[in-house]
């Protein structure tokens, strides 16, 4: 489980096919020093597990359903500059919001607007995405956990503080760009449930 607050901004060194996942090869920060094998690390909020480290590389293996839901390959990977953050410990304050590292889907950077030291971003989606999206509302892009300004029929628009657009990749960011999405995860699971529960009364009023 994550807290969607970045901790470094590194970049992909190499990354090449092993049957069917891609092995990524990020920077490892300095201050990491506490990775273990099996550690889970959000790499863009993705949740992936470290295969290897050195004093200067962490290692990982992105599985065939992470490579569909986010759209990644070979060459976008490829020096691709990723959102780090370790897995929060049990006792941690959550400074953003609860974030699985399972994203939900992807988004499109529909447009960049500078306002003094800020910066907006209008992100499209998909209709899967829309019963979790609100005025308020949490989610992560690329891992990083920000509350939605305004919401559209299938757009969202988020405030970039100076310090995101420092820490993280999203300053990076520009017309056309593929961001990783992920839903509030309590909102999720509140929709999922509630579903299921219509989905029962549905079953038992037609049972004769």
């Amino acid at each position: 489980m994550f807290s969607g607050i970045i901790e470094s901004l590194q970049q992909v060194r190499s990354c090449k096919q092993r049957d069917a996942v891609i092995e990524i090869k990020i920077d490892r920060p300095d201050f990491f020093d506490d990775v273990k094998l099996g550690d889970s690390i959000a790499c863009n909020g993705v949740c992936l597990t470290v295969e290897a480290f050195s004093e200067g590389l962490l290692t990982f293996a992105v599985g065939p359903e992470t490579l569909h839901v986010t759209g990644w390959t070979l060459a976008t990977l490829d020096q691709k500059w990723v959102n780090l953050e370790r897995s929060m410990a049990l006792g941690d304050r959550v400074h953003g919001h609860l974030v699985a590292g399972h994203v939900d889907a992807t988004g499109k950077v529909l447009e960049v607007n500078d306002d003094g030291g800020t910066r907006f971003l209008k992100i499209q989606f998909g209709p899967n995405m829309s019963p979790y999206l609100w005025r308020k509302g949490s989610v992560a892009i690329d891992g990083v956990s920000l509350t939605i300004n305004k919401t559209e029929p299938d757009s969202f628009d988020v405030l970039l503080i100076p310090e995101t657009l420092k820490r993280t990749n999203l300053g990076r960011l520009v017309v056309g760009d593929i961001v990783n999405l992920e839903a509030d995860l309590l909102a999720r699971g509140l929709l999922h449930n509630l579903e299921n529960l219509a989905a029962l009364s549905s079953d038992k009023g037609h049972i004769s």
